[in-house]
């Protein structure tokens, strides 16, 4: 029987008990295995806090002792180690896209164990009633028998998660859609709700390059149907109201006069999103009809239209979130994006259009796994922020 999420009761407090444990998962993220003396004294807390939290840990199946490596025998107590448990537990997760929905389990290092991809119905209480009756077969496929901590659910546009609510997707053309409460009536595991770039923002801080500086500031660019940002300093993401922080869908284009459901003209999602450049490839003569992928492909084997519209749409995009990140000059700008994940040769394009210094603007840490990494990490970023906080909702049925 797998370990019940529960911290054991004491004389701390509760946000003592919360914090610390917090801090010690995330040391043992960082660097683990790692020894309960380095954990000390990266955490700053007494030894015998990190010997509480490390048991609370150890009997939840958060993380476990890995054995030591033979050496030759040493004065003092034993220096056991901890390292993230990845056996247990895993996140599920969701991600609604334009064209598909992608099925997901991570493990709690954020590796993807499986995927699974369908299509997208138009409205959303059909797309919600499709994620409730194919996710008890994806578990069943793939989880096997693994507690299951929680499902992500992550989609474009502006996206509150403390309501779990999608607030607007112009890309899907939904609004005010409760995703979490239609959800938990029907999945029986805790709902978990994000927007993709903010999600992604999570995935770059906990699992990829961004992990070991958390006090710099990030910007994460989302390029696809849906067009958005999230900003991070000293490790947290920046929310606005509503958690509206983020939105560049109507952000100008110099020079764009493609015309926005919002009335304006030269919008940024409108100009730059998948079907966009995907119908500019068709029009122009480039791909034989509307396909980012067949734009794609076309650009790797060298033609030079295709090229060039890819270069066009990392210079447009560069354009109009130039402004913003002059005013906030991140240390990190991470993009998101078709034509810099399958052409990687082309990300210096848009780095020169920022006007940025070497190494500043890079591409995502997750290559094809990008969605599928960003629809579990709600799961395990409320998991690295609040450990004890968590319940397991039953193994995979």
């Amino acid at each position: 029987m797998l370990p019940a999420l529960v911290a054991t009761p004491g004389t701390h407090s509760a946000a003592e008990q919360t914090d610390g444990a917090a801090a010690v998962l995330r040391a043992v993220l960082d660097q683990g295995p790692l020894a309960r003396t380095a954990i000390v004294r990266r955490t700053r807390q007494s030894a015998a806090a990190v010997s509480r939290h490390a048991a609370d840990l150890l009997a939840m199946g958060l993380v476990w002792q890995p054995p030591e490596p033979v050496e030759p025998p040493r004065p003092g107590r034993p220096r056991i180690p901890l390292d993230i448990d990845t056996s247990y537990h895993v996140a599920a997760g969701v991600h609604i896209a334009v064209p598909r929905l992608t099925f997901s389990l991570t493990d709690l290092r954020g590796r993807v164990v499986a995927t699974e991809h369908a299509p997208r119905a138009r409205r959303p209480d059909a797309v919600l009633a499709e994620v409730a009756a194919r996710l008890p077969g994806f578990l069943r496929r793939h989880a096997h028998g693994r507690s299951v901590l929680g499902l992500g659910v992550v989609t474009g546009g502006w996206v509150d998660p403390d309501a779990g609510v999608l607030v607007e997707n112009a890309a899907l053309g939904w609004r005010d859609v409760w995703l979490r409460r239609a959800l938990e009536q029907t999945v029986r595991l805790p709902v978990h709700v994000e927007g993709h770039a903010r999600a992604l923002a999570h995935a770059e801080l906990l699992f990829g390059q961004a992990r070991q500086a958390e006090e710099n500031v990030l910007v994460h660019l989302f390029v696809g149907n849906a067009v958005d940002a999230a900003i991070a300093t000293g490790g947290v993401l920046l929310r606005g109201r509503r958690h509206g922080a983020g939105g560049i869908a109507h952000l100008p284009v110099p020079g764009s006069a493609q015309a926005c459901p919002c009335g304006r003209t030269g919008c940024l999602q409108v100009t730059v999103s998948d079907n966009a450049v995907a119908e500019r490839a068709a029009a122009d003569g480039i791909t034989p009809h509307a396909d980012l992928l067949l734009l794609l492909r076309a650009a790797a084997e060298g033609d030079p239209g295709a090229l060039e519209l890819c270069r066009s749409r990392l210079r447009m995009v560069a354009r109009a979130v130039r402004p913003m990140l002059d005013v906030i000059s991140p240390d990190a700008v991470v993009v998101t994006e078709a034509v810099t994940l399958r052409l990687p040769a082309l990300l210096p394009e848009l780095s020169r259009e920022l006007g940025g210094a070497d190494g500043v603007v890079r591409g995502g840490s997750f290559g094809t796994d990008t969605l599928a990494v960003a629809a579990a990490v709600p799961v395990l970023a409320a998991v690295y922020r609040d450990p004890l906080g968590l319940r397991t909702a039953g193994a995979a049925r």
